[in-house]
């Protein structure tokens, strides 16, 4: 019996009545079993098959905020223990392991001449020395000067630098020097820094500026009067003094006379440029550095007020004889410019009048070199700078670019190619012509050279003419350089000039402290005489110190007596330092460019502010 339904799915519906049996619905069931195995099943039918309980598990770990593989984890694990024992292992190997320090390449010559040239002035201290002179044949010597002298009103002038080889403290040479080593310090500050020197060279300078504190009434707006000399040099009477003795400035007993000048336009001008210069050396000390601005100003007013030649009239016309005031003029009026930004310095430095009084448009034998005497190039390159790196405009723009210009020359005359200065055969340039003691003038131009290259490198001025043809700012410091090697012993005599420095230099200095034995025996006036004309070497050496240097054959007799050889002085010594200084260390340091100009106000007016904006 069979019955038909309707299929819900859309098909016909049959349902058949039971009539199998149960040994065939045995054998069906095998025959599927047999056709289910002959197969293989996939995962998905093993897990019908097997049921839940049977499946193949996989490890998972619970991180909280996620999960992860076992497997995964255990690897992760692992691997940041592993770099961590690895990076543990290798520091521990760096630690251990020796390390070679690279060290700084050694200093150049330049540089360890500095700091020898820069111990002379320890050993020419005058009065009570601080105990870190670090001169050990040295002590306190004159320290009554002043005090012995009735016929001055100043008492107290114990301090400052004996000159040369004697014990003479001449005031025109000292206060060129401390003007010199001021302006090496406002442009290289960070060359005497990286050289360790930048302290001990102010040092230096404050025991010069101190001193010149002394010589005149610092605190009074007006003066009339100043000291120009302490000690006397003259030998014509046969007296007692300090050229006619040989007796170290320790056992000095002789009268050292006081030399006042009323109408001293050369030298009080230039004591205004050292004391000006060091303000800006010591403008972090705003008390001090006031003070020395004061002082520059009252004697710059006294050299302006009482027109006259220091050395006219009495024995400084001998030893440091000045030709003429009207160079300290401009000089002066240049560094009182920058010490206090006070435009009427600069209109004075400027007026066309005083250049040509001074001789800035007539040239000359001597045109461009720098000296004691003559600072009229030291002028002219400082107020380059001026019109380098501020470039004022009207109305100084002429006359600066007159003096740019004249810069420019004088610098052509240094260099090889012309003739204005004759060479040695070893390679001096002979900037004296030919006369004696000819190193304190070339010390003077390799600094001037060097530093008006470094001026025009920080301009971004690639070079300048000489007539039409085109030289790079270089060849100035390779001057500069051949000059200075020159000294230091590149010469035919394979000679230092700089005792101390190197193997070879001169041992018979002309210098009585140098001269003469510390050994507790005071030697009178006559009886240092053994000493200076013996042929020994001397018993102290006197570090630093730039002999007067060869002739003009390339000649140098180390000979005590002979001064013209063997004598060193402030003034040569501090062109030494400058010019070392400039040369010494990276070249990539440059000058300060920013430092002299501190008290400079902006040469325009500041604009208006902006109009407020605009408003329906």
């Amino acid at each position: 019996m069979s019955m038909y339904g309707r299929d819900p799915w859309g098909g016909s519906l049959e349902i058949a009545a039971d009539s199998a049996t149960d040994d065939d619905r045995s054998r069906n069931l095998q025959d599927y079993d047999k056709a289910a195995l002959s197969r293989p099943l996939d995962e998905t039918q093993q897990s019908w098959l097997l049921g839940p309980g049977e499946q193949k598990k996989k490890k998972y770990v619970d991180l909280g905020c996620i999960i992860v593989s076992k497997k995964i984890f255990v690897w992760t694990v692992g691997t940041i223990l592993a770099a961590g024992f690895l990076a543990g292992f290798v520091t521990l190997i760096v630690k251990t392991v020796p390390r070679h320090h690279h060290r700084p390449p050694p200093p150049d010559n330049y540089t360890l001449a500095l700091n020898k040239a820069l111990m002379f002035f320890n050993a020419q201290r005058s009065g009570k020395l601080p105990k870190h002179n670090n001169v050990s044949w040295r002590g306190n010597s004159c320290v009554n000067d002043g005090k012995s002298d009735s016929s001055t009103l100043f008492k107290d002038l114990s301090g400052g630098y004996y000159d040369a080889g004697d014990a003479i403290k001449f005031n025109f040479p000292q206060s060129f020097a401390m003007t010199m080593l001021s302006w090496s310090v406002i442009e290289y500050s960070a060359k005497y820094e990286a050289a360790g020197e930048l302290n001990h060279v102010k040092d230096i300078i404050k025991w010069g500026t101190d001193y010149f504190l002394k010589t005149f009434n610092s605190t009074a707006d007006t003066i009339d009067r100043i000291v120009a000399q302490v000690g006397q040099g003259d030998t014509t009477g046969g007296d007692p003094n300090d050229h006619y003795c040989w007796m170290r400035p320790e056992d000095i007993d002789y009268d050292r006379p006081v030399t006042e000048c009323h109408s001293c336009s050369d030298l009080a001008a230039e004591m205004a440029a050292a004391l000006a210069s060091a303000s800006i050396v010591f403008k972090d000390n705003k008390a001090y550095s006031q003070k020395l601005v004061h002082g520059a100003k009252t004697l710059f007013k006294f050299s302006r007020d009482q027109r006259g030649r220091y050395s006219s009239g009495n024995e400084a016309a001998i030893f440091y004889n000045s030709t003429s005031y009207w160079d300290e003029f401009v000089w002066g009026a240049t560094w009182l410019y920058y010490a206090t930004g006070n435009s009427s310095y600069l209109q004075l430095a400027t007026t066309p009048g005083l250049a040509k009084h001074a001789g800035a448009f007539w040239g000359g034998p001597y045109y461009g070199v720098l000296s004691w005497d003559n600072k009229l190039a030291g002028a002219q390159v400082l107020l380059s700078r001026l019109r380098l790196f501020l470039s004022p405009g009207y109305p100084y723009e002429e006359i600066l670019t007159t003096f740019h210009n004249q810069t420019s020359i004088f610098m052509c005359s240094f260099l090889p190619y012309y003739t204005s200065f004759n060479r040695t055969r070893g390679g001096m340039i002979q900037l004296n012509h030919g006369a004696p003691q000819p190193l304190q003038y070339v010390v003077n131009a390799a600094f001037l050279a060097t530093l008006f290259s470094d001026y025009m490198k920080a301009a971004d001025t690639p070079g300048w003419y000489c007539g039409p043809h085109f030289y790079s700012a270089d060849v100035l410091r390779e001057f500069a350089q051949t000059q200075m090697n020159y000294i230091l012993g590149k010469n035919p005599r394979k000679m230092s000039y700089v005792v101390g420095f190197g193997n070879h230099y001169p041992k018979r200095v002309h210098h009585r402290g140098a001269s003469i034995p510390k050994n507790k025996v005071k030697y009178n006036c006559k009886g240092g005489w053994k000493w200076r004309d013996t042929s020994k070497a001397n018993p102290n050496t006197i570090v630093g110190a730039m002999v007067a240097g060869p002739d003009r054959h390339d000649g140098f007799h180390d000979v005590r007596t002979n001064y013209n050889y063997t004598e060193p002085t402030l003034a040569g010594n501090a062109g030494l330092v400058a010019a070392l200084v400039a040369l010494s260390g990276d070249t990539s340091m440059m000058i300060d460019k920013n430092t002299i100009f501190s008290a400079v106000p902006p040469m325009f007016p500041t604009p208006p502010p902006p109009p407020a904006p605009w408003k329906p």
